[in-house]
């Protein structure tokens, strides 16, 4: 689990690892996990490791927020929280969570999808986050694999039916992990697709690392209306909303509309149907291609 290099073997130097400094609440607030829940987590589990400020709070650190995210990661793709706790502990006590894709997994998930076999695609994608940190396996995996599935239909190398297959599984299991991602305490994002926009495993994963960084989500999905952004900024008090296109054409015709919106909240634009040119006359940031480092760069700025 965790950082590589944070845990290392015995004959190695160990690193200086930051003291804590987080009382629970922040700690809520970063990993999107209420405190409740947190407290149950530590009693039960053992799996926060608190120290006592000289006032006398308990305060937490980064192998505490590590623990927490990973915990999530597991409960979310439907681990049982007292295995989930138990797996998280004996990969810290061992050398770590993986930093790089394991030798074969992207064949074996590629050729699974092509194949139609979703036993054998699930069982890939269960190896990839049991083994991988969330923006790993988004960034060094799906992502790529769906661009390479897009391309060999582009190509005639892959069939319609394959595409949709492979779309629908993947997205169906990124929604999945983003179960309960607008629970906590931090900032309210709104996350939708402009009006006849239908692709939006991007976006999703874009939510996913959005929510890693503290954000709770507000997903509209596909094809929304921007009518109906007013209202949920309205109730759901966002500080953000975040809208991607694959088509440029719909980006055009919602300019007069997000431009109106960014008067009362940052906007943003993603998706290869975004340009600059028409970030700036919509009044919106432009998102970067790569969905983590978007994600991580828009959360610190728009807090």
């Amino acid at each position: 689990m965790l950082v590589k290099g944070l845990y290392r073997s015995s004959n190695e130097p160990v690193p200086t690892v930051p003291a804590p400094r987080y009382r629970i609440g922040e700690l809520s607030r970063r990993v999107g996990v209420s405190p409740e829940l947190l407290r149950a987590w530590e009693t039960r589990y053992r799996l926060l490791r608190p120290q006592r400020s000289p006032g006398g709070f308990r305060l937490y650190g980064e192998r505490d927020e590590l623990r927490v995210r990973r915990m999530r990661e597991l409960v979310g793709s439907g681990v049982a929280a007292a295995e989930a706790a138990r797996s998280v502990l004996r990969e810290e006590r061992t050398t770590g969570r993986a930093t790089t894709v394991p030798v074969g997994l992207v064949e074996r998930l590629h050729g699974a999808l092509l194949a139609f076999d979703e036993a054998g695609a699930q069982a890939a994608l269960d190896r990839l986050f049991s083994t991988l940190r969330l923006e790993t396996a988004l960034s060094e995996v799906l992502l790529p694999e769906l661009k390479r599935i897009g391309t060999g239909w582009a190509g005639g190398d892959v069939t319609v039916a394959q595409e949709h297959f492979a779309s629908n599984l993947i997205r169906a299991r990124l929604l999945g992990l983003a179960r309960g991602w607008d629970e906590g305490r931090g900032p309210r994002a709104i996350l939708a697709c402009l009006p006849g926009e239908q692709h939006d495993i991007g976006l999703i994963a874009f939510g996913l690392v959005l929510r890693r960084e503290g954000w709770r989500i507000v997903y509209l999905g596909q094809d929304a209306p921007l009518e109906t952004l007013e209202g949920a900024l309205t109730q759901s008090q966002a500080r953000l909303i975040v809208l991607s296109s694959v088509d440029s054409g719909n980006v055009e015709r919602a300019i007069v509309q997000l431009a109106s919106l960014g008067q009362r909240v940052t906007v943003a634009l993603g998706g290869s149907g975004a340009t600059l040119a028409a970030a700036v006359r919509a009044k919106a940031r432009l998102l970067p291609p790569d969905v983590v480092d978007g994600a991580r760069s828009l959360a610190s700025e728009a807090r």
